[in-house]
């Protein structure tokens, strides 16, 4: 029994367009995700990846079809609706506040108060220690600042607190284009990880090794159309280029 006929889709995408000014950037494109699956989204520059990104997210508004979240149609009219669908999305940009307190962040625009209406700080700081714990995001402390963090403890930050708010989806868009190796590896076992949380992910990713070392599918988009949707198991880098770039491979 996989995860994949053990439930319905997290998320369920079917028909999406999306124009800007009369021109095309996703056409016709349907996917599913299932809770604990891994999904890469892959093709070149251009191929309208973060557009769909921005779309799930509540950025933008598709043009035409339909977003389904656990079986109900939703209207994902800004990227707080998505956040109260239970997904979260980490950024290249990260978008973290630099001046900030790595624990101020894991709850920016959410911060908890305590019965006076003031910042209840004791739960922040330790439901961060716990994440950081729990994911083993290698950081000095919860009181450290941001700008003080390499660049692998900030995107390490960045899914600790995705993955604290997320209850179905996380999408990830390039998480470690910038960080160097034992960086990325240390990033991928936390993606690894959100499996077992029964989170859904989608991955943006240029790297091919970092494609077929996590994800369950790869889905193929070349210039807004979806190519295809291979089970990573049962393809192999060859195919999956000649999908991306279009070339026929022999």
């Amino acid at each position: 029994m996989t995860a994949m006929n053990a439930a319905e889709p997290i998320l369920k995408l079917n028909d999406i367009r999306k124009t800007f000014g009369g021109i095309t950037a996703i056409e016709n494109f349907s996917l599913d995700i299932f809770p604990g699956e891994i999904v890469a989204l892959v093709g070149d520059n251009g191929a309208g990846k973060s557009t769909l990104i921005k779309i799930i997210s509540g950025v933008y508004t598709p043009t035409s079809g339909t977003i389904t979240i656990e079986g109900e149609t939703v209207a994902m009219s800004n990227a707080t609706m998505a956040r109260a669908h239970g997904i979260e999305v980490v950024y290249q940009d990260l978008a973290l506040a630099d001046q900030q307190t790595v624990y101020m962040n894991m709850f920016l625009g959410r911060e908890p108060v305590n019965s006076f209406g003031l910042l209840d700080r004791r739960k922040m700081i330790a439901e961060t220690e716990q994440l950081v714990k729990e994911l083993d995001v290698r950081i000095p402390s919860a009181y450290a600042t941001i700008r003080d963090l390499s660049g692998g403890q900030r995107q390490g930050v960045a899914i600790a607190r995705a993955t604290h708010w997320a209850s179905k989806l996380i999408l990830l868009d390039e998480p470690t284009a910038a960080l160097g190796v034992a960086e990325t590896a240390k990033v991928e076992e936390i993606v690894q990880s959100l499996k077992q949380r029964n989170i859904g992910v989608l991955i943006i990713s240029h790297s091919l090794d970092q494609v077929f070392k996590l994800s369950d599918r790869i889905c193929v988009l070349r210039r807004g159309r979806q190519i295809g949707v291979r089970e990573t198991a049962k393809t192999d880098k060859n195919e999956i280029i000649a999908m991306i770039t279009g070339l026929q491979h022999h």
